[in-house]
């Protein structure tokens, strides 16, 4: 296992594990954990750009440059659900909407929901050559299903 994948195990499994202690803190005090929301909102997106690395990191060479949209990402995820917490809730029918919703609502639907999927596929598209099978990858794959094909062909005999 690669250092890069070991580290999005470890950042993987120590977030996850974050997320349950901030629900188990919700749960015991019948949500009135003034601590769970803002455990989550730091827990959650690193969960989510822990799995983006697994997905991404190609043998030795890591994530390359896919590591800056990825910190971008991770870093509108937090300040976004940080910014939902922090805002007060002052919402009424009086109040200015941004882009036809409420400023904290904007801010989840717009910032943490849309901005990353136009962010990461352009990401993607631009690093695909760099970041993709190469050839001989491919004929690796290839040949670990011809051997395995052949293994379970003998099994079935």
């Amino acid at each position: 296992m690669t250092r890069a994948r070991r580290a999005a195990v470890v950042v993987l499994f120590v977030s996850i594990a974050t997320i349950a202690i901030a629900y188990g803190a919700a749960l015991v005090t019948r949500g009135a954990s003034t601590l769970a929301p803002w455990i989550a909102a730091i827990a959650v997106p690193i969960s989510l750009i822990a799995i983006m690395i697994l997905g991404a990191v190609r043998g030795d060479k890591g994530i390359g440059r896919l590591g800056i949209p990825f910190g971008f990402v991770a870093l509108i995820l937090i300040v976004g659900f940080l910014a939902a917490l922090i805002l007060p809730a002052t919402e009424s029918s009086t109040s200015s909407l941004w882009l036809g919703l409420p400023m904290r609502a904007a801010i989840v639907i717009y910032g943490i929901g849309v901005l990353p999927i136009i962010v990461l596929p352009v990401a993607y598209a631009l690093t695909f050559e760099t970041q993709t099978l190469s050839a001989q990858d491919l004929e690796r794959v290839r040949e670990l299903g011809r051997s395995n094909a052949r293994n379970q062909a003998q099994s079935d005999t």
